[in-house]
């Protein structure tokens, strides 16, 4: 049975590293590899700054990070077998419920329609999960921003601002280690 020691302190060291980073993640996450895919794109979206949110450029709108997250991370779970499964379940539940049309390309348009919210959906959910594993590793802070003022607390047409620390931001953009 694998074991994951979650009692190790927050990262805050000045001497951070990659393989430290990784280690942090390893002991705070139950899927790394999402998880650092989800850090180094909150550290490209942020530059040099730090800090990403709460709406990042998607082409010509912007739109919250935690669904840019989400959209840029999409394309890894397309082949998923999951996602064909997805399909499937879409497609009985449509037809049982007497919504889906005669014409194949109609359905198969409204099938993928259906299936891409489910998969939007799911992927804010994961983000949101990896984020906060972030957050207990002391790899990124997150705070709310937007409708009235700055605050901790979600809601209320607030938006997610996640900020990398200077010491995690400057070992993720370090160059190959010699």
């Amino acid at each position: 049975m694998l074991e994951l020691p979650l009692n190790r302190p927050a990262v805050t060291d000045r001497g951070l590293d990659l393989p430290g980073i990784m280690r942090a993640i390893a002991d705070h996450s139950a899927r790394p590899r999402y998880t650092f895919m989800v850090l180094d794109l909150i550290a490209r979206a942020a530059g040099r700054g730090g800090a990403a949110g709460p709406l990042v450029r998607d082409g010509e709108q912007l739109v919250p990070i935690r669904e840019w997250l989400s959209a840029a991370i999409a394309p890894s779970a397309a082949r998923h077998h999951y996602r064909k499964a997805t399909i499937e379940a879409v497609r009985r539940d449509m037809a049982a419920r007497g919504v889906l049309p005669d014409d194949a390309v109609q359905a198969a348009q409204l099938v993928d329609m259906e299936v891409s919210d489910r998969v939007r959906i799911s992927g804010m959910t994961a983000v949101s999960r990896a984020v906060s594993e972030l957050v207990r590793a002391g790899l990124v802070k997150r705070h709310y921003q937007g409708y009235r003022v700055d605050h901790h607390n979600r809601g209320a047409q607030r938006h997610a601002v996640y900020t990398v620390p200077p010491p995690v931001l400057a070992a993720l953009t370090r160059g190959p280690m010699v």
